[in-house]
């Protein structure tokens, strides 16, 4: 019997002034996309009058991989590196996600609390940096490529208790909350 697969979430934190750069990586992932191995999130997909902190905030928490596009933007902002990369740090060192930092421009991060991850591209050279783009961004592709192969270990070792409760349906046709077993 064939295995089931299971698309892992993809979280990308980034600066806003860095947009171009996510874009850039969105359409590098797609064939991870189109074969069903990824579902990535950002938060320009959150839907106008949506709580826009706590749908960052779920995110953070159910995400299975979170990359860090670090800049000097992303260093500088209070949000970036003191909410969002702060927390991916916590889950990371818990064993719950994997945090993967994604150079795009120069910056000195060589102190930042994430130094001590092994950042992509290849040899932490900044996106920016490579003569070709388009080679920064398909090897940033296939580093994220091999961190989701090593996902389904970090899913199996998660305590189900960790687990978010699963929508279902009742016996009688109702939809309700079913809590996942331990």
């Amino acid at each position: 019997m064939a295995e089931a697969l299971t698309q892992v979430e993809v979280l990308c934190c980034y600066a806003h002034a860095d947009e171009k750069w996510l874009r850039k990586i969105e359409i590098h992932l797609s064939l991870l996309k189109r074969q069903g191995l990824i579902s990535l999130w950002h938060d320009r997909l959150i839907a106008p009058g949506t709580d826009w902190a706590k749908t960052i905030d779920t995110h953070l928490e159910t995400a299975s991989v979170i990359l860090l596009l670090v800049s000097a933007d992303f260093l500088a902002s209070d949000y970036c590196y003191g909410v969002e990369m702060q927390r991916a740090l916590e889950r990371h060192a818990a064993g719950e996600a994997r945090v993967v930092p994604i150079l795009v421009r120069p910056v000195d991060w060589k102190d930042a609390a994430f130094a001590h991850l092994l950042a992509l591209p290849t040899d932490a050279k900044p996106i920016a940096s490579w003569r070709s783009k388009d080679r920064a961004l398909a090897d940033v592709a296939a580093g994220i490529r091999r961190v989701i192969e090593d996902v389904p270990l970090l899913v199996a070792s998660t305590p189900r208790a960790a687990l978010p409760p699963i929508w279902g349906m009742g016996s009688n046709g109702t939809e309700k909350w079913v809590k996942a077993k331990k």
